[in-house]
C-alpha cells in the first residue's frame, strides 16, 4: 500500500501543507522540519517527482554545476552545497564543465529540462560573457567567479589581494625571481594573476607570469622551459590546487628539492600537503563559501525580485617549509 503526503503528515502531527513547505525546500521552523523529515523517513514516503513536476514549475532540486571536479577547491566547495542541501531535504545534480563553456551551455539547458528550482554555478570565462546576455528562469549564484554586469547573487575568494600575499610572502622569505602560474581560461586565474603582477610590480621584483591551458601535460611543458633556464625562477606561484600538485610532480620528476632548489606556494589547503613536506598556500574558506552560496540561493526563492548581491570572502596565509630560504624564520606559522 503506497505511503502519501497525509500519512506523512498524521505520523508528524502536522498538516499536509507543512509536509509539502518542508520537501520543497521552502522557509519551515527548524524543529517541525526535522519532525516532518523523521516521519518521510519512518513511513518511507517516496514522492511522486514526475507528478509533482506536472503539478509545478520547478522540482525540488538543485543544480550543481563546477569547472573543474578534480579541483580540490570545487570538491570541497561541493560537499558543503550538499550537506546544507541534504539538510533541507534537498537533492542535487553535480556537473563538470572541464572549463569548456560548450559543456557549460549543455548543462545549463539540461537544468532548464529539469526544472531545477536553482543553480550554483562556477562559470568558465565564456560563460561569464553570455550570462551578461541571458537569464534563466531559474534563480542562479555564482561561486569563484563573478564579472561587473552579471544580474545574479555571487559569492567570491578576494583573488587579487590574496595572489598578492603570496607575492609578498616570498618577497619577505628573500626570493626575487619568481613564476606563476595562472589558469588561461578562468577569470579566477586572470584575477590571481593580475594580484601577482600589482605586487610584482610594487615591490620591484623579476617575475613572469605564465597562463595555463586546462589540461593535463600542459604544466609539464611549460616547467620544463622554465627550468631549463640559465636564470631560472627562485620561487613558484600555482594558481589552484590542480597546478600546484603538477607543479610539484614535475619537479621531482626533474630531481629537484622543494625548497631546496626552488621554493614553491599556491592556493587550496589540502591534507596531502603537510605529507609531503609542508607547502604554503592560501587556504580557501570553502564551507563558508559553500553555505554562503546555499543561503543566498534560499534567499533568491523567497525574494526573486531582491537587488542583487555580491560577497567577497577573504582567505588565509598557511606558511609552511616549501617557501623557506636562508632568511627565512625556522618555524611555520599561520596569517589570517
Amino acid at each position: 500500500m503506497s505511503v502519501g503526503i497525509k500519512d506523512v503528515a498524521r505520523v508528524a502531527n502536522v498538516s499536509a501543507a507543512t509536509v509539502s513547505r518542508v520537501l520543497a525546500g521552502r522557509n519551515v521552523d527548524l524543529a517541525m522540519r526535522e519532525r516532518v523529515l523523521a516521519a518521510v523517513r519512518s513511513t518511507g514516503y517516496r514522492p511522486n517527482l514526475a507528478a509533482r513536476r506536472l503539478r509545478s514549475r520547478h522540482t525540488n532540486t538543485i543544480g550543481l554545476i563546477v569547472a573543474d571536479i578534480r579541483n580540490p577547491f570545487f570538491t570541497a566547495v561541493s560537499r558543503a552545497i550538499e550537506n546544507l542541501a541534504y539538510s533541507r531535504g534537498q537533492r542535487v545534480i553535480l556537473c563538470n564543465t572541464d572549463e569548456d563553456p560548450a559543456r557549460e551551455a549543455m548543462y545549463l539547458q539540461l537544468m532548464q529540462e529539469e526544472r531545477v528550482a536553482g543553480v550554483i554555478l562556477a562559470p568558465t570565462r565564456d560563460g561569464l560573457a553570455n550570462l551578461t546576455r541571458t537569464k534563466p528562469d531559474y534563480p542562479m549564484v555564482l561561486i569563484d567567479r563573478a564579472a561587473p554586469g552579471i544580474a545574479h547573487d555571487c559569492v567570491v575568494l578576494d583573488n587579487g589581494t590574496m595572489s598578492e600575499m603570496l607575492v609578498e610572502h616570498l618577497h619577505d622569505r628573500g626570493f626575487r625571481r619568481i613564476a606563476g602560474l595562472f589558469g588561461a581560461t578562468s577569470r579566477t586565474g586572470m584575477e590571481r594573476r593580475t594580484g601577482f603582477e600589482a605586487a610584482v610590480q610594487r615591490l620591484g621584483l623579476v617575475a613572469e607570469a605564465i597562463a595555463v591551458p586546462h589540461g593535463d601535460g600542459e604544466v609539464a611543458e611549460i616547467m620544463a622551459d622554465l627550468l631549463a633556464r640559465a636564470d631560472r625562477p627562485q620561487a613558484l606561484v600555482a594558481s589552484n590546487g590542480v597546478t600546484l600538485l603538477a607543479v610539484l610532480r614535475t619537479l621531482r620528476e626533474h630531481g629537484l628539492s622543494v625548497p631546496d632548489d626552488i621554493a614553491l606556494v599556491g592556493f587550496d589547503n589540502e591534507g596531502w600537503m603537510d605529507i609531503v613536506g609542508g607547502l604554503s598556500v592560501i587556504e580557501q574558506p570553502v564551507e563558508e563559501i559553500g553555505r554562503t552560496a546555499m543561503a543566498m540561493l534560499i534567499d533568491r526563492f523567497d525574494h526573486p525580485d531582491a537587488a542583487t548581491r555580491k560577497v567577497v570572502l577573504a582567505g588565509r596565509l598557511i606558511s609552511r617549509g616549501s617557501s623557506l630560504s636562508p632568511i627565512s624564520a625556522p618555524s611555520p606559522s599561520v596569517t589570517a
